[in-house]
């Protein structure tokens, strides 16, 4: 397969053309499914089970979206459980630790840039940002082009410490090289678009380190997406070399 592809790729690393620009260091931190938290995530992955275990091949086949639907309630369950049940009580670890990273890089000058697949956690984490009287930015699949634009030319200035983003819109075509901070609150299946992501900061005219730090809950599906993350890198590695 490398031989076939090799007349048709040509790979260039930022590092090979662009010598000048800083490291970007990543780093994963995990996270722990407690109380009613870890209750309500076991008690979906039964619940999940069970529904496999009654189905056919064929019904499993044509039930592929319901599937998906539940696998994604439990990312969301790693998230934070109001995401699914309005009158959960308890907190979230995920949330917890993402608050005392912002306020620690907010407090030693850093700008960051807050990614999620899932606008409604950045609605959840915007409400805990105005409770502590942090000022942010937020950009979504709705937000105007006009006020897009608006916001990444401010933050690129301004004194606004953060900018959370939802992965897809805002995964490309941003320039925000004023963050030196990317948090990936939860992961995607494709390790590719969390980097695209990533090089929102880490890109030319990038004068500082990047640091980007991916949040999974341990003993989660959080852990299986990000073995599918290495899983694929490895793959494409073995047939695209430089």
């Amino acid at each position: 397969l490398q031989k076939m592809v090799t007349p048709f790729i040509l790979r260039r690393r930022k590092k090979d053309v662009l010598h000048d620009l800083p490291d970007k260091i990543e780093d994963v931190y995990y996270g722990q499914l407690e109380d009613e938290q870890k209750d309500l995530y076991k008690a979906r992955v039964q619940r999940l089970k069970l529904m496999l275990q009654k189905q056919s091949d064929e019904e499993f086949k044509e039930n592929k979206i319901a599937v998906l639907a539940e696998l994604t309630r439990l990312r969301q369950l790693c998230c934070d459980p109001h995401l699914i049940y309005d009158h959960y009580k308890g907190n979230s670890a995920k949330k917890e630790l993402c608050l005392d990273i912002v306020e620690n890089a907010i407090e030693e000058g850093h700008k960051i840039l807050l990614f999620s697949q899932f606008t409604s956690m950045l609605d959840t984490l915007t409400q805990e940002f105005d409770k502590k009287g942090i000022r942010y930015h937020k950009l979504v699949g709705s937000t105007p082009q006009f006020e897009r634009a608006r916001m990444v030319e401010s933050f690129q200035t301004d004194d606004v410490p953060i900018f959370c983003i939802s992965l897809k819109a805002g995964g490309t075509g941003l320039n925000l090289t004023a963050a030196d901070i990317v948090i990936h609150y939860d992961p995607w299946w494709n390790t590719a678009v969390e980097n695209q992501a990533s090089d929102r900061a880490h890109r030319i005219g990038q004068d500082k380190q990047v640091i980007a730090y991916r949040f999974i809950t341990q003993n989660s599906i959080e852990e299986k997406i990000l073995q599918l993350q290495e899983d694929k890198r490895r793959l494409a590695e073995t047939f695209i070399t430089d």
